[in-house]
């Protein structure tokens, strides 16, 4: 199963270790099943949001997750799109997920068309299960 997950995953699983997006991020660590893809703008993404003073994030822990993610994320130049979307700046995670065949998880569905490969975490939680 491939999956993209936008920052805010990212960033929910760091600060509520034990939520649906913690548990996701467990599952890319430790399932066989799941291929998580991800850009160089994406991972500057997470770079960049992760840094957020407000977010109060350690640094070792910054660097932990872009390694995790790095070591078991597959890195993709997708295509730009010129789809029209609600949010800009969530394009390269449309076109990540459109390009790998994959999931895109994200807590923001509203940022997105309504496409049935783009799910909330709980959503992708249960398909992962019903597989």
């Amino acid at each position: 199963m491939n999956i993209v997950v936008d920052t805010n995953i990212i960033v929910s699983a760091i600060l509520s270790p034990s939520g649906k997006p913690a548990q996701i991020i467990n599952l890319v660590a430790n399932s066989k099943r799941l291929k998580m893809f991800y850009s160089i703008d994406i991972l500057s993404e997470y770079k960049r949001v992760l840094a957020y003073e407000r977010l109060n994030i350690p640094k070792d822990t910054q660097s932990i997750v872009v390694k995790m993610i790095t070591a078991f994320g597959i890195l993709i130049n997708p295509p730009i799109s010129n789809i029209q979307m609600p949010d800009e700046t969530d394009r390269t995670f449309y076109d990540t997920a459109t390009v790998s065949s994959s999931i895109l998880i994200t807590g923001n569905i509203k940022h997105f068309l309504p496409e049935s490969f783009i799910v909330t975490p709980a959503e992708f939680l249960e398909i992962f299960e019903a597989e």
